[in-house]
């Protein structure tokens, strides 16, 4: 049933899904090839087989599938119409209240994905600069599928060449890296991109481990970290400052993980977690820069920021203002980090006890932790992180990555700790012989490589 299913999605879509991280090649063998529903913080097959899932719509849901008050707005969202020929009250409401919770949003344009966000806040910053070279973050996994990002991986296949020049690399937590290539492009570089935090918390001088606390206390009362030295360093250079919060907007911080962080972008981009899985994601900032895709300034230059008919749509706009009101009502920021502070522990104890620590870590904020598997080189070993994922499948557990949900309750991570004993047992076990031959299929692969 499985590969008839996979076979069936091949067929008809390129890479059998979507979006690449939900291709085969990110998964092992034995994972569900096709999904039903979701409920909660669970995923269906078809067959009925469920999952605890830890991918969570690709960590876009932040509350849980198919919740009850967010489905309720989005259906009497519904009876409205859904796409007007104008603007509609909802949009204002959406728009108003973002602005309200973002310290650095002025004004605000939604869209339906993040690709899209970041690529207007890119257009907007070389609008407003006049200049086109961007430096954007090397760590940062996906930053969205247009050109000036996708010609900076290993897939430059289908971008000119001309785009391939344009965008330049720094590394995260190095400062000094982005310091050397503001002074080399200093006259042609419009904008910094980058995400707040991934693996790692932003340095603070010499270091930059976690303080492994829930919810994080480490940025209260510093006076400077990365970020900061980020964002003056924009400002001597005259370069515009783009903070890619689509994963951790509404995730670190209800304000955004800038508010954690203490720093103050030019522009914002969200998405992700703004309507708990519904298609929302938005650019936001100063109004002399959101205002370039305006109409208002009678004999302004014009420039095309965004021009969505799917945009605001009702469903849209109605998940965003639920999803926030149930965030802030139910604590919601709280219980990611107790969570995931608490998912953090019981797996790095299970590490510990199958004696596998030189090999797998666990590291990260706790809102958002990171597995690492590592070969005794200290390399990637993407045989050993297929080896966890499927053993996890084996006792019901999707874990391609951790995204932590509300509906992850204590009950569940019971579960997660019996799951995880087993597969790091397993993993010890085959670290110690052939790991390859544990394996039930291919090992997982990265997305962005040169050749399938």
């Amino acid at each position: 049933m499985r590969d008839s299913y996979r076979n069936r999605l091949h067929a008809v879509i390129p890479g059998g899904a979507h979006t690449y991280s939900r291709g085969d090649d990110q998964f092992p063998s034995n994972a569900p090839a096709i999904l039903e529903n979701g409920n909660g913080c669970k995923v269906f097959c078809p067959n009925g087989k469920e999952y605890i899932d830890f991918g969570m719509g690709l960590r876009s849901v932040s509350i849980g599938y198919a919740e009850p008050q967010i489905n309720a707005a989005v259906l009497k969202a519904i009876e409205k119409g859904n796409n007007l020929t104008r603007a509609t009250t909802l949009e204002l409401e959406a728009a108003e209240l973002l602005v309200s919770m973002i310290d650095s949003a002025e004004m605000v344009k939604f869209c339906k994905n993040g690709s899209n966000a970041t690529t207007a806040a890119i257009k907007l910053a070389r609008a407003y600069t006049g200049k086109n070279i961007i430096a954007r973050c090397f760590d940062d996994p996906f930053l969205s599928f247009d050109d000036w990002f996708i010609g900076s991986t290993a897939m430059k296949r289908g971008i000119p060449k001309a785009n391939l020049s344009q965008t330049k690399l720094f590394k995260y937590n190095d400062i000094d890296s982005l310091r050397l290539l503001m002074e080399r492009h200093a006259e042609e570089l419009a904008c910094v991109i980058m995400e707040p935090a991934s693996q790692n918390c932003p340095k603070i001088q010499s270091s930059f481990d976690c303080c492994e606390e829930s919810p994080c206390s480490k940025f209260l009362h510093c006076s400077s970290n990365f970020l900061k030295e980020v964002e003056q360093l924009c400002k001597q250079y005259n370069v515009i400052f783009i903070l890619d919060e689509t994963i951790t907007g509404f995730r670190w911080n209800m304000s955004g993980a800038q508010k954690l962080y203490g720093i103050n972008p030019d522009l914002s981009t969200f998405g992700k977690s703004m309507a708990n899985g519904f298609s929302v994601a938005a650019v936001a900032g100063r109004k002399e820069l959101m205002e370039l895709g305006g109409i208002e300034i009678e004999g302004m230059h014009r420039t095309f920021l965004l021009s969505s008919t799917h945009g605001a749509e009702m469903t849209g706009m109605a998940a965003f203002i639920a999803t926030q009101k149930f965030m802030i009502d139910n604590r919601v920021i709280d219980h990611l980090w107790n969570t995931g502070f608490e998912l953090k522990k019981i797996i790095k104890d299970a590490i510990i006890k199958s004696n596998i620590s030189d090999l797998i870590t666990i590291s990260g904020p706790a809102v958002s932790p990171v597995m690492h598997f590592r070969d005794s080189n200290g390399d990637v070993n993407l045989n050993l992180k297929t080896l966890f994922m499927q053993e996890m499948v084996n006792c019901g557990v999707l874990m391609p990555w951790i995204s932590i949900c509300y509906r992850h309750d204590s009950s569940i991570l019971k579960k997660v700790k019996s799951a995880a004993k087993h597969a790091l047992e397993i993993c010890k076990h085959a670290s110690d012989d052939n790991i390859a031959s544990y394996l039930r299929g291919k090992a997982a692969k990265p997305v962005f490589r040169e050749y399938n």
